[in-house]
């Protein structure tokens, strides 16, 4: 993947920009003899703040912009003048990009939403200057605030694919070429495992000029969980999906064995995955007539909705949209 546009991990360090400081001015005019304090606050410094961007969908724009770096905020000035305030540092980000902290692991927070602003750093607040001070008693001060110092830190951004239906299923099960027909989207497609090595998004018409997110999720393998084949890198991805969409190709020794351990891979990363809902589609059924399909429909998982399709053939495609569609609305 060292050539690859698709990046949905990054490791950033940001600081933002200290407050300015407050002035112990005084007021100096001719013919005012004793002329007051007049010193101005500090501006404050600069935020790091994440924006969810609906036009990015990777965050390859920050693996060569790693470290962040607010401007501190100007200090008073006589007059009561207050000091600028720095510029934020607003980073866009795709919608889904989760952040925590890389020290800690805590999640700081997530950007779901178009314009929405997750605030990573907040800068430093600017000094108050002599002008605040002053009192009955202390008609004189000669001193101010110095401003707020702004924080630092390491932050991890994770990017979970936003989509309608997600594709579950082993490699070469025949995920891609299920999006390539039912969407404009142009995975790569080879006949052999891992093919895919990155999500890949298409846009699905159904009737009436409806339509939904279809993501096509790298395979799965027994035992993804702990780390094996492509591992947890990409079932992050599912997370985010309203829809799982299971694929088993037809010449499977066991239907009903592979669902159960793609089922509990899923489970055993993230046992949330359960609430989700779930259709299942026997692939390439192209290779086999309707007797065969018939036969094998009893041997099928008896608590999901199936249907048996072949995105070469067209066969049954237009009833997994209708029945995707239907399970949206649900």
């Amino acid at each position: 993947m060292a050539g690859s546009n698709f990046v949905d991990y990054v490791k950033i360090f940001a600081r933002s920009g200290h407050g300015g400081a407050g002035s112990a001015h005084f007021r100096r005019e001719k013919f005012v003899a004793f002329g007051g304090p007049d010193g101005g606050d500090g501006g404050k410094g600069g935020s790091i703040i994440l924006q969810g961007d609906s036009q990015y969908w990777t965050l390859i724009h920050l693996k060569y912009q790693r470290h962040q770096f607010a401007e501190d905020g100007e200090c008073g000035s006589g007059a009561r003048s207050s000091g600028k305030d720095a510029k934020d540092i607003i980073i866009p980000v795709p919608l889904g990009t989760v952040a925590k902290d890389a020290e800690t692991g805590e999640v700081v927070g997530e950007v779901t939403e178009n314009g929405e602003q997750l605030v990573l750093l907040k800068g430093g607040r600017g000094g108050l200057g002599n002008w605040h001070f002053r009192s009955a008693t202390n008609q004189a001060p000669r001193y101010a605030q110095p401003g707020e110092e702004g924080a630092e830190g390491t932050f991890v951004l994770e990017l979970k694919v936003l989509a309608d239906v997600g594709l579950v299923g082993f490699p070469n099960a025949g995920k891609s070429t299920l999006l390539s027909v039912v969407s404009s989207a142009k995975p790569k497609i080879a006949n052999y495992a891992f093919t895919t090595l990155e999500p890949n998004l298409g846009i699905v018409e159904v009737r009436d000029h409806k339509s939904f997110i279809m993501a096509d999720i790298p395979g799965i393998i027994e035992g993804a969980h702990e780390g094996k084949g492509l591992g947890t890198r990409f079932l992050r991805h599912i997370e985010r999906n309203s829809i799982l969409l299971f694929m088993i190709p037809a010449d499977s020794d066991d239907i009903c064995r592979d669902y159960e351990i793609l089922l509990g891979e899923l489970t055993q990363y993230n046992p949330e995955l359960l609430d989700k809902q779930r259709l299942l589609s026997i692939t390439k059924c192209d290779m086999i007539d309707d007797e065969l399909i018939e036969q094998m429909r009893a041997h099928l998982p008896a608590n999901v909705e199936s249907v048996f399709i072949s995105s070469v053939s067209g066969l049954n495609i237009t009833t997994l949209k209708d029945m995707l569609w239907a399970a949206l609305q649900r």
